[in-house]
């Protein structure tokens, strides 16, 4: 990759979790959601299953408590470890709030069956990409999650800034776990 591409990549990595930081700031006094997943513990590896050297599927995530007015959830799985910058593996909306779990293999598609909607992520594909970092020290993988008092107006395939675009102003609570993984 030559030093203008990377720069540029970089520049728009960092200016992305800017803008992150400064959406959920912005926002109304955020209540804390409860995230869990039998796929991985808090703070625990993530299994071989969910990463690029496995079957790189998504894992099952459980979420509970959303705040009254919550009118949609949305998600997303990043890598604040990566060489470049923060690095999103996952980003999907419009999740209903009635749906507590989002099981583990979610398609591969922009638009699902039941309502939700997938983004692009930064391996420039739909759906969930699991971790694939270089070898050395290990990566922390944070799936934060957005309770939302509308639904998003967000075309699939959607980028990272264009979904934390659409969010700000609009996040009722927030929450997250973290899973790990690395190679040696």
């Amino acid at each position: 990759m030559n030093k203008i591409v990377f720069s540029s990549l970089a520049a728009s990595l960092i200016l992305t979790s800017i803008v992150a930081k400064s959406v959920l700031s912005k926002d109304k006094p955020k209540e804390t959601l409860q995230i869990t997943s039998t796929s991985f513990q808090p703070n625990g590896t993530i299994d071989k299953k969910y990463t690029a050297d496995g079957e790189d599927i998504s894992p099952q995530i459980v979420i509970a408590k959303l705040p009254a007015g919550t009118k949609s959830v949305a998600l997303s799985c990043e890598d604040p470890d990566a060489p470049v910058g923060t690095w999103f593996h996952w980003l999907i909306w419009n999740i209903s709030p009635s749906k507590t779990e989002l099981k583990e293999n979610v398609e591969k598609s922009g638009e699902l069956k039941d309502g939700a909607v997938q983004g692009m992520n930064d391996f420039k594909k739909t759906g969930y990409n699991g971790p694939s970092p270089p070898k050395g020290p290990d990566h922390h993988y944070h799936f934060k999650v957005f309770a939302l008092d509308q639904k998003l107006d967000l075309k699939a395939n959607s980028d990272k800034k264009a979904f934390y675009k659409a969010i700000e102003g609009h996040v009722l609570g927030t929450g997250e776990v973290v899973g790990i993984y690395g190679r040696k």
